[in-house]
């Protein structure tokens, strides 16, 4: 069977990413097109991948103006950028696969429902951890029937410190007019919520949120406005931008975008950049962020099943947490370690420990691809396929709690829409 043809919207760090796809597993996938408006980033994807000018495009409207010429399309570019580049692909009647969160409002969620309907193309969302063995293999014990129907889930995400600073209070991710915290980060969680609970529809949504940890009140004395500009502690500081992105070679996706123009640029060039106008030099108690740094959500599911979700952002260790309560036992485990125990009611507990070596995401990254073409072949679907219809639950549980926190009340999610597929 030939390799699928692909195209490549937005040649960021994800798109390269999935598209590696095609250098680790070329009898499957070729890269043939890419779309992205930065030339630089065009350029690259082109060169890595061997994608010829003719196929370079501006933007992803342009791509899909022309004749379409590859089986499916990889979509990467940015959250509000989603559905303005996918509906013309959909049109031009490519399959995609689209970077998670999908839609940033529910509008935007009910359109592409539409817009897959009418087009009849498959769309499959990128909920990475899925694919991740640690996740695969619980949501496999819960389907089996191991610790019987679930009654309670907990989930938690602790985002290490120099994550949290990189991306959502230096970063493009740190105002609410993006994207509210919990669907920029944590609609992974909120998808893996849903797919344990596979079956049943969230109805209420309550959440409380603050943002009292990278805030003017937190700086210690001493700090300045710019790490290597006025402050005094910098050298002893956790957040000291010169050690975390210059020494330790950290977030480097993040932090040297706006210095991109430069080919291969000294630490010199990263120092100066850090000095004048990149934002990830400024002082992390003095940014202008003002998404939430902590944040819990409780859920309650349509057959009185509940779950919860917590988010704290600057850990000192990045991890990712799973408790699932059920009529027959529990579930218990956290990613970065992947190791989780199941203990049944009466039972000695089972302890279970899984190599989590790979790539990013706990090794989802690229199983997530392979499964992405087999249903473009028509394949069977993985217990770990996320079409559209599987993921309308997570977004519409943050659109809700987004809209509980800021309104401080409960809120009542819409039935089911009839055609959502439980997975």
């Amino acid at each position: 069977m030939p390799p699928l043809n692909i195209v490549i919207v937005g040649a960021g760090n994800r798109g390269l990413v999935y598209g590696s796809y095609a250098r680790h597993h070329p009898d499957e996938m070729r890269v043939v097109g890419v779309a992205d408006p930065d030339a630089r980033r065009r350029a690259r994807a082109a060169e890595r991948f061997g994608v010829p000018a003719e196929r370079q495009y501006d933007t992803a409207e342009a791509l899909a103006a022309a004749p379409r010429f590859a089986d499916a399309a990889i979509n990467t570019t940015m959250d509000r950028e989603h559905l303005p580049t996918t509906l013309p692909l959909l049109e031009t009647g490519y399959d995609v696969l689209l970077e998670k969160p999908f839609a940033v409002s529910a509008d935007e969620l009910w359109r592409f429902v539409d817009a897959v309907q009418r087009t009849q193309r498959k769309l499959m969302i990128c909920h990475v951890l899925r694919y991740a063995p640690f996740y695969r293999q619980i949501r496999e014990r819960v389907a089996a029937g191991d610790i019987g129907h679930i009654a309670h889930v907990r989930t938690a995400e602790y985002v290490g410190y120099d994550h949290m600073a990189a991306a959502f209070v230096r970063g493009k991710w740190n105002r609410r007019a993006v994207n509210p915290i919990l669907l920029a980060k944590c609609c992974h969680d909120l998808d893996l919520i849903c797919w344990m609970k596979s079956g049943a529809w969230p109805r209420r949504v309550a959440s409380f949120a603050g943002r009292s940890i990278f805030t003017p009140e937190q700086a210690p004395e001493g700090a300045g406005t710019r790490c290597l500009v006025d402050c005094r502690i910098e050298r002893d500081c956790s957040y000291s931008a010169k050690r975390i992105y210059v020494e330790r070679k950290r977030w480097s996706q993040y932090a040297w975008h706006c210095i991109e123009h430069i080919d291969n640029p000294t630490d010199e060039d990263k120092l100066h950049s850090l000095r004048t106008d990149n934002p990830h030099g400024r002082c992390v108690w003095h940014c202008d962020n003002d998404v939430a740094d902590h944040q819990g959500v409780t859920i309650q599911f349509d057959d009185a099943t509940t779950a919860q979700h917590s988010l704290v952002g600057g850990a000192a260790r990045a991890v990712r947490q799973m408790h699932l309560i059920g009529t027959r036992g529990e579930i218990q485990g956290n990613l970065e370690d992947g190791a989780f125990t199941v203990h049944r009611v009466g039972d000695e507990p089972e302890h279970i420990k899984l190599d989590v070596t790979g790539d990013m995401h706990g090794g989802g990254d690229l199983r997530l691809v392979g499964d992405f073409l087999r249903v473009v072949r028509g394949e069977q679907a993985s217990i770990s396929t996320t079409h559209l219809n599987d993921s309308l639950a997570s977004h519409l549980i943050a659109f809700a709690a987004d809209e509980a926190m800021r309104q401080h009340k409960v809120v009542e999610l819409a039935d089911a829409p009839a055609e959502h597929a439980a997975t």
